[in-house]
């Protein structure tokens, strides 16, 4: 007789959970000014690349552009590599802690999640990353969409013990 393993809420949410030497660590408020300037840069690089222009995810999802879909592309070879090179050199955190990417199980949940992702991206023109970028550079109705994100992390944090995971 085959038995299946499944993963208990518990262990689920301990994946996300921080490692005990980040827990202890504190820094001085000013040392956290290099998440700011990084993403600061990020924004930087979002706008100047055209990725948070509506126009350019509406080319995306209308098959009239290549453009996304090689930026897309090459953010996934990117992550390839270096996911590759992680496991391959078994590289460290810049603390020296070891590096563990645990393996994430297929369901029917990320189906539904990501349909409902893509289109929530169709309609607003935004995801969660370039959200605050395309606020920044002027299109301030996005707050809105911004708002709606946090509404829906919240009411998914709430409801996730009850979905199918």
């Amino acid at each position: 007789m085959k038995t299946v393993e499944t993963n208990t809420d518990f262990e689920v949410r301990s994946l996300d959970t921080m490692g005990m030497n980040e827990m202890e660590r504190r820094e001085a408020t000013f040392l956290n000014l290099k998440y700011a300037v990084v993403g600061v840069a990020f924004g930087i690089i979002l706008v100047k690349s055209e990725v948070i222009s509506w126009f350019r995810i509406q080319e995306m999802f209308r098959l009239q552009s290549f453009h996304m879909y090689g930026v897309i592309g090459s953010a996934i070879v990117t992550a390839m590599i270096t996911v590759w090179l992680i496991r391959r050199f078994n590289i460290k955190t810049v603390y020296g802690e070891p590096v563990h990417i645990h393996p994430k199980p297929f369901n029917k949940g990320l189906v539904f999640g990501g349909l409902l992702f893509g289109c929530g991206w169709a309609l607003t023109g935004a995801c969660p990353g370039p959200l605050y970028a395309q606020i920044g550079s002027g299109a301030t109705v996005t707050v809105v969409t911004l708002l709606s994100a946090v509404a829906g992390t919240w009411v998914y944090g709430k409801i996730r013990d009850r979905l199918p995971h």
